[in-house]
């Protein structure tokens, strides 16, 4: 573990375990570093060095007033890989991570970049707009908003009982310890952030980050993401891309990269290693 300070002061924590080419990890909202226990034991038992940044207002770092933007996070990525001076870094996000790695090769190029994974990721553009037609009306967004300032710790725990990771299905088995997990991850996180970072996630439009980007890009996504609704994500951002491929899955839920942990890992591993 290790912390970085930004140019505008805030501590960035970060994990970086093993040696080997660099993996870089971007967490969803309003998780941390933490979130990617899978993957980053996974990752470090096949030789490769693994990095995962708890974003500013999130988990271990600075809970800072502002710069809960897409163009901050990507700055804080940035300041991370030129710190530990990574090269051939292969950066995956999921969710809202997802949006800070497209926003962060879109915006600060490609010389350290070999490749790009979004999981369940929020480009190209969440809210509806005129241009984008099939996105989630702003209410919605709104009413996170709401819930969040009305009772963040019952809020944070009625979105992984429910849609986060498909609990809510038919069929299929919860996890209290998964849940705990999750609100412990949020609750540890700033309100402030995390208020303002569904704006960030849902109203930055991606577009012309992903058109800018050449390096191999892997989309994965469900069509059961009841969080990032697929037809409008997915598909959309590995057509963007100018080297895309998507991998789609069909009951999984936003959070697979937790609940279906083996399947993701090796799905990240064959593209890494391709």
């Amino acid at each position: 573990m290790g912390t970085i300070t930004t140019a505008d002061g805030t501590e960035i924590y970060y994990k970086d375990w093993g040696t080997g080419q660099p993996i870089v990890f971007s967490h969803g909202w309003p998780l941390s570093a933490d979130d990617w226990d899978a993957q980053l034991l996974f990752f470090l038992s096949k030789g490769y060095r693994v990095i995962a940044h708890d974003r500013r207002g999130h988990g271990r770092s600075t809970q800072t007033s502002d710069g809960h933007d897409m163009d901050h996070y990507a700055a804080d990525l940035a300041a991370l890989t030129e710190h530990l001076d990574l090269r051939e870094a292969i950066h995956v996000g999921h969710s809202t991570g997802g949006g800070e790695v497209a926003h962060y090769i879109g915006q600060h190029g490609e010389s350290r970049v070999a490749k790009a994974a979004l999981i369940s990721a929020v480009p190209p553009l969440m809210v509806q707009t005129e241009a984008n037609p099939g996105g989630l009306p702003r209410s919605v967004f709104d009413d996170l908003q709401a819930q969040l300032a009305a009772n963040r710790s019952e809020f944070y725990r009625a979105l992984p009982t429910g849609p986060f990771y498909g609990f809510n299905r038919p069929g299929v088995e919860s996890s209290e310890a998964v849940i705990e997990n999750w609100w412990r991850q949020g609750m540890m996180g700033g309100a402030k952030a995390h208020y303002d970072g569904i704006v960030a996630f849902s109203q930055t439009d991606f577009t012309e980050d992903l058109r800018k980007i050449t390096v191999p890009v892997l989309v994965m996504h469900s069509e059961d993401d009841q969080i990032v609704p697929y037809a409008d994500a997915g598909p959309l951002s590995a057509r963007l891309v100018q080297n895309g491929k998507l991998i789609t899955y069909r009951d999984f839920p936003h959070g697979m990269p937790t609940t279906q942990a083996e399947t993701i890992n090796a799905d990240l591993l064959e593209f890494i290693q391709s």
